[in-house]
C-alpha cells in the first residue's frame, strides 16, 4: 500500500523572513486530529480537499504536498488514532481464565471507543462500503485484533464452554455494543450522567463486555431440560 510521505524538500522554505503569503502550518498532531474530526463528521467522500484545507487552516494544496493524496492523508489520520488506541489497550493477564481474558479484552476495546468516539464513526462509515479504505482497516487493524481474540475463543469452543459460531456472527455480536460508548447524546437521554468520569466510562465498558461475554458463553441462561 502507498506509504505516507513526508514533507517534500521543495516545499520547505529556506531560513529567512517568510513570504507575505506564507500560512502558518499547525503542528502535525493538530493536523491529524482535525482530519479525524472532518472524516468522522463528513465521511471520506464528502471531506473534499478544499473543505479539509479550510478545517486544517492550510493552503488548498497542503494535503497533496505533505501526504501525497487525500487517501494517504486518511490513512495517516487512521494510523495516528488507532495506533494510540492500540498502544493504550491494557495487557491481558495470561494467567487468567479464558472467559475473563475475553471480558478484559473486549472491555479495553469498548473503553478505547469511548476515549476516541470519532474513530468509531469512521468505522461505521466504512463498514458499509466496498473500498480500499475498508481493506486497509481490515488488513491492518480488524484482522490482527480478531486473530488475538480468536485464540481465546478457540480454546473456549474446544473446551465446550462456548458454541462455535461463524466469525461474521461473532464479530457483529461484539461490535454493536460500541454504540453504547460513542453515542453520547442518546446515552444521556437514556440516563447517563451529563459529565461521565473516566471511572464511570470504564464501569460502562466492563458492564457491556460482561453482558456480551455472558451471552457468548450462555451463562445465566435457563435451558429447557431434555
Amino acid at each position: 500500500m502507498e506509504a505516507v510521505v513526508g514533507v517534500r524538500g521543495d516545499s520547505v522554505r529556506r531560513p529567512g523572513r517568510p513570504g507575505a503569503d506564507t500560512v502558518a502550518v499547525p503542528e502535525e498532531e493538530n493536523i491529524l486530529l482535525r482530519g479525524l474530526e472532518a472524516f468522522a463528521e463528513l465521511g471520506y467522500d464528502h471531506a473534499s480537499a478544499r473543505e479539509l484545507a479550510r478545517r486544517l487552516g492550510v493552503s488548498h494544496n497542503f494535503i497533496n504536498d505533505r501526504y501525497g493524496s487525500k487517501a494517504a492523508f486518511w490513512r495517516a489520520v487512521v494510523d495516528h488514532a488507532l495506533g494510540a488506541h492500540m498502544a493504550g489497550l491494557p495487557e491481558v493477564d495470561p494467567s487468567l481464565d479464558d472467559a475473563e481474558r475475553l471480558r478484559q479484552f473486549i472491555t479495553g476495546f469498548y473503553r478505547g471507543a469511548a476515549d476516541e468516539p470519532r474513530m468509531g464513526r469512521i468505522f461505521v462509515n466504512e463498514f458499509t462500503l466496498e473500498s480500499e479504505r475498508l481493506d486497509y482497516l481490515y488488513d491492518n487493524y480488524i484482522a490482527p485484533t480478531l486473530k488475538t481474540m480468536g485464540a481465546i475463543i478457540d480454546r473456549l469452543v474446544a473446551s465446550g464452554r462456548m458454541a462455535s459460531v461463524p466469525m461474521d456472527v461473532l464479530f457483529f455480536a461484539i461490535i454493536p455494543p460500541i454504540s453504547g460508548m460513542v453515542e453520547v447524546p442518546l446515552a444521556r437521554r437514556l440516563g447517563r450522567p451529563e459529565a461521565s468520569s473516566p471511572e464511570q466510562l470504564t464501569a460502562t465498558a466492563e458492564a457491556l463486555a460482561t453482558l456480551v461475554v455472558n451471552g457468548l458463553l450462555g451463562t445465566g441462561s435457563h435451558r429447557p431440560s431434555a
